[in-house]
C-alpha cells in the first residue's frame, strides 16, 4: 500500500488504527470531516501541511466548538499508531482511497455529496468502483427458496456482463456475490465489518487475485459487526449501482431501512421480487413505490432494470484538490456532457475514440482479429492482452447482444460487424 502524505493526514484525522481508547480523542466524522475539509480548501491549504510541525499556525483562524485545535492535535500526533496499522493492512493486500484518488468512486460523490466517506478501505480491483452495476440485497436468514433465486439472480447478471454491488453479510448478499463470481462476473462488495479478515479468506481470495473482486469498508478494517455501521453503509451499496432489487426483506431492520431511503432519495431505481405475501416487506416496498420484479429469471433483461442518468463529473466543491474519474454506466461512459450519438446502438459507430468505452473499444478490436478468422478464448486472451476473466465477460454479453456468434468443437468467436464498419479505425 502507497500511502501519500495527504492520504496519511486524511487518515490520522478520520481513521481508526486500533479499537478506540475512551479517553482518546475520536476521529472526525464524515460530517465533521466535511466542514473541515471545506475549510481546508477555502484556505488553500492541502492537508499534509498540518504534518509539517507548524500545526498551531495552519489551524490560525479555525473554529469550530466540536472539532477544536486541541482534538486535531492530538489525531495528527498518532503517526505510531498509523505506521503500525498500514504496515498491517498492506501485508493483508489492503489499500486506501480518499476523495481526491482517481478509482474513488463519482457516484458517492454525486449522489451523496458530502456525506461521502472521506476513507475508503479496500482491497482487490478498484477499477470495479466506477462501473456501476447492479445491487442485490436481502435478510441475512432468508429461506433456501430466496438463497437460490440470490445465487441465480447473480450469475444472471454476470452472464449478461454486468457487476453485482451486494453488502457481503451472510444470506442474501453472500449469495448473489458467490453466484456472479462463481460465473466469471464482477462484484463489489460493501462491507460493514471485517474487512481484514475478509481480504484473506479462502472465500475470496482467488477472486480477488483474479480482479474479479473489490471488496470495501468506510469503516476500521478490523471492526467487529455493529448493527449501525450495518444501516448506514447500505447508502454505499445503493449509490455505486445504477439499480437495486431487494430479493427478500421484513418491515423493519437493515434491509428495509435501506430500501425506503432509496426510495425517498431516489438514488436508483428499486425493484423488488414478488411474493404472494402481502404483510411481507417486499408486497410493502412495491406499495411504497418500488417496482415488482418477476421470479422467473430466464426473461429478466438486465439493462431494463436502469433509467436513464446523464452522469457528469461530480461535484468539485466536495474534492479537496482534484476530481475523481468519471462514473461509467454499464455500456457507456460519460463525459461532462451526455453523449448523444444517433449511432450510439451500433456495434461500430463513428463516434470519436475518446467517446467510447472500453467495451466497445474491445468489440472493434474483436472484429479486426476475427472477421476472417473465428477465434479461441485463449488466442483473443493474447492477442488482446486481457484477463480471461474480463475476456470472458464481454464475450458474454456480445453474444447476447448479437454482435458476434460463437462457434464450437473447438469453442470460438466470430465477429459479426461488416469490414466496412471498422475501416475507419485502421
Amino acid at each position: 500500500m502507497s500511502v501519500t502524505a495527504q492520504t496519511q493526514a486524511i487518515l490520522l484525522l478520520t481513521a481508526h488504527f486500533t479499537k478506540p481508547a475512551d479517553n482518546a480523542a475520536k476521529p472526525l466524522t464524515t460530517k465533521e470531516w466535511a466542514r473541515f475539509a471545506q475549510w481546508l480548501k477555502d484556505h488553500d491549504i492541502n492537508p499534509e501541511k498540518l504534518m509539517n510541525g507548524h500545526l498551531r499556525v495552519a489551524l490560525d483562524g479555525w473554529t469550530d466548538k466540536f472539532i477544536t485545535a486541541e482534538r486535531i492535535e492530538q489525531l495528527m500526533n498518532r503517526g505510531s499508531a498509523l505506521a503500525l496499522a498500514v504496515e498491517k493492512w498492506t501485508r493483508a493486500g489492503l489499500w486506501v482511497l480518499t476523495m481526491s484518488d482517481y478509482n474513488y468512486p463519482s457516484s458517492l460523490k454525486r449522489l451523496l455529496k458530502t456525506d461521502s466517506p472521506a476513507v475508503l478501505f479496500g482491497c482487490g480491483n478498484p477499477a470495479l468502483l466506477n462501473r456501476g452495476g447492479v445491487a442485490v440485497v436481502g435478510a441475512r436468514n432468508a429461506n433456501n427458496g430466496d438463497l437460490d433465486f440470490s445465487s441465480n439472480l447473480g450469475k444472471t447478471i454476470a452472464d449478461q456482463g454486468y457487476t453485482v454491488v451486494s453488502g457481503g453479510a451472510r444470506g442474501i448478499d453472500e449469495s448473489a456475490m458467490l453466484g456472479a463470481l462463481e460465473h466469471e462476473g464482477t462484484v463489489i462488495g460493501v462491507l460493514a465489518d471485517s474487512l481484514l479478515k475478509a481480504a484473506t479468506s479462502n472465500k475470496y481470495r482467488k477472486y480477488l487475485v483474479n480482479n474479479n473482486l473489490v471488496l470495501i469498508s468506510p469503516y476500521y478494517p478490523e471492526a467487529g459487526f455493529n448493527a449501525g455501521n450495518a444501516m448506514s453503509r447500505n447508502k454505499y451499496i445503493y449509490c455505486l449501482a445504477d439499480a437495486a432489487i431487494v430479493v427478500q426483506s421484513g418491515t423493519e431492520g437493515g434491509t428495509w431501512n435501506g430500501a425506503i431511503e432509496n426510495l425517498k432519495k431516489e438514488w436508483v431505481p428499486l425493484w423488488v421480487k414478488e411474493t404472494k405475501d402481502p404483510t411481507s416487506g417486499n408486497s410493502l416496498l412495491i406499495q411504497k413505490g418500488a417496482s415488482p420484479l418477476s421470479a422467473d429469471l430466464s426473461r429478466l433483461n438486465v439493462s431494463s432494470l436502469f433509467k436513464e442518468i446523464n452522469y457528469i463529473t461530480a461535484d468539485a466543491s466536495i474534492d479537496l484538490f482534484k476530481q475523481s474519474i468519471v462514473r461509467e454506466q454499464p455500456g457507456k461512459i460519460y463525459n461532462n456532457e451526455a453523449i448523444n450519438d444517433e449511432n450510439t446502438n451500433q456495434p461500430f459507430s463513428t463516434k470519436a475514440l475518446d467517446e467510447i468505452n472500453i467495451y466497445q473499444f474491445f468489440l472493434i478490436k474483436l472484429a479486426k482479429l476475427t472477421i476472417n478468422n473465428a477465434k479461441t478464448p485463449d488466442e483473443l486472451s493474447n492477442e488482446l492482452d486481457v484477463t480471461k476473466s474480463q475476456l470472458n465477460i464481454w464475450l458474454k454479453k456480445a453474444v447476447l447482444e448479437k454482435k458476434i456468434k460463437k462457434l464450437n468443437k473447438p469453442v470460438r468467436y466470430q465477429s459479426l460487424a461488416n469490414i466496412d464498419q471498422i475501416s475507419m479505425f485502421d
